[in-house]
């Protein structure tokens, strides 16, 4: 796998536009316990930017990543495919979605391009597909269920 670094300032607008929505929707990340605040922002389909920011909740298991909230949100405005997600980590290093993550993008997208930036815009790029090559597929996750109740 390889991420590849990119120039932000080299970017098209549509994907600095994407980027600086994850940075902006990170100033509403609520992590009270680890402090680690992470903004995303996905742009779906038909171009709309939904942004999302990690929630921590003291029962840790609930908490919910910024990119998930994102396409949650997304989902929830009427939207299902997405083209680009954009991730903004606290560090010096981009950071990468974590397996829940890719797999709720991988629903969505699997040819999506995946952002990840520092807030001073070291910036990598990655294709969801080789981030995340075995991501279960919906498809024949609906196939094997609708077989199975079937032969029932």
């Amino acid at each position: 796998m390889s991420f590849e670094r990119v120039d932000f300032a080299q970017l098209d607008s549509a994907d600095r536009a994407l980027i600086d929505a994850a940075r902006a929707a990170r100033a509403n990340a609520s992590a009270p316990y680890s402090g680690f605040c992470v903004g995303a922002a996905v742009r779906t389909g038909s171009g709309k930017i939904v942004p999302g920011c990690n929630v921590e909740i003291a029962s840790y298991s609930l908490t919910c990543c910024a990119e998930r909230v994102a396409v949650f949100s997304a989902v929830s405005d009427g939207e299902r495919a997405i083209e680009a997600v954009a991730v903004i980590c606290p560090g010096q290093v981009p950071t990468a979605p974590c397996g829940a993550c890719r797999q709720v993008l991988s629903e969505f997208g699997s040819d999506m391009t995946v952002w990840m930036a520092t807030e001073d815009y070291v910036v990598e790029r990655v294709s969801l597909a080789e981030l995340f090559p075995a991501s279960l597929v919906p498809d024949e996750v609906i196939a094997a269920i609708r077989a199975r109740h079937a032969s029932s």
